[in-house]
């Protein structure tokens, strides 16, 4: 009884810290959630490294989906965006919001396209504003019963880069094009507005004037997004993360496999 009691106050205690709302304490509360699974071994075995290793075997768990599904994953080479209207969105709140903030900062509905890419629908709607030298696409995706949208915002150079900053809630499942700089926002619910100046501070970071960005054409977003895909792709294979398969597609190497396995790790940890 007394080591029944003493699991159920460790989850208490973790329970408590993840309701919090600062950041760090939610992850302790993670922390001692593992604590509370290698407590539950040594208890059944009195054996302090066997609960040593079960705290471990959680950060394994993700090689049961990379070899189960992604494993066995074929994902086309060229992949086209399809023209259509905008769904409704009753199922993305956030984009909702997301495109009134556009309207209100003058921004202008350029076309809506989609494709389907590893088992999910994605669909992009395209808004520019000349003036910020800026493009923000609103992407809205669909896997099965589950339902998100975030919002990319793209400047380009004329010298051929490309920066981006997103609130994409996962790390990127192939690794980013050499002429491509990636911005992560840690905060998902931040304004329109304060991921624009965000944007911009990148850039400057990055050591960009504004005047070498380019101005967006907005009959051509669609084309930049496919050839952007391929470069990414032939990236990829030339790093051996993926590798070509049968019929024009292509699938994950095992390099491919444990880089994907610590783009799960790394949500696991951030997310948490």
């Amino acid at each position: 009884m007394q080591e029944s009691l003493t699991v159920i106050g460790i989850i208490l205690i973790g329970m408590a810290l993840r309701s919090c709302r600062k950041r760090l304490f939610r992850k302790l509360g993670a922390l001692v959630y593992l604590l509370a699974s290698g407590v539950i071994v040594y208890f059944l075995t009195a054996n302090l490294l066997l609960s040593i290793a079960s705290i471990f075997l959680w950060f394994l768990l993700p090689w049961i989906e990379l070899g189960s599904r992604v494993r066995k994953l074929r994902l086309p080479l060229k992949n086209h965006l399809h023209e259509e209207g905008r769904p409704r969105l009753q199922h993305f709140p956030e984009a909702a919001h997301n495109i009134d903030e556009l309207e209100a900062l003058d921004f202008e509905h350029s076309s809506d396209y989609s494709w389907d890419w590893a088992g999910s629908s994605q669909h992009y709607s395209f808004y520019w504003h000349p003036e910020e030298r800026a493009v923000v696409t609103i992407c809205l995706c669909k896997q099965s019963n589950i339902a998100f949208s975030y919002l990319t915002i793209s400047s380009r150079c004329k010298d051929g880069k490309v920066y981006r900053t997103s609130n994409f809630p996962f790390s990127p499942t192939l690794k980013n094009a050499p002429h491509v700089s990636w911005n992560q926002l840690t905060c998902r619910h931040c304004t329109l507005e304060d991921s624009l100046n965000n944007h911009r501070r990148f850039i400057q970071k990055k050591g960009t004037d504004f005047d070498a960005l380019m101005m967006p054409d907005p009959d051509a977003l669609n084309e930049e997004v496919e050839n952007d895909m391929a470069t990414q792709i032939q990236h990829n294979l030339d790093s051996g993360i993926i590798t070509l398969s049968e019929n024009g597609k292509f699938r994950y190497s095992f390099r491919g496999l444990c880089f994907l396995w610590r783009q799960f790790i790394k949500d696991m940890i951030r997310l948490s």
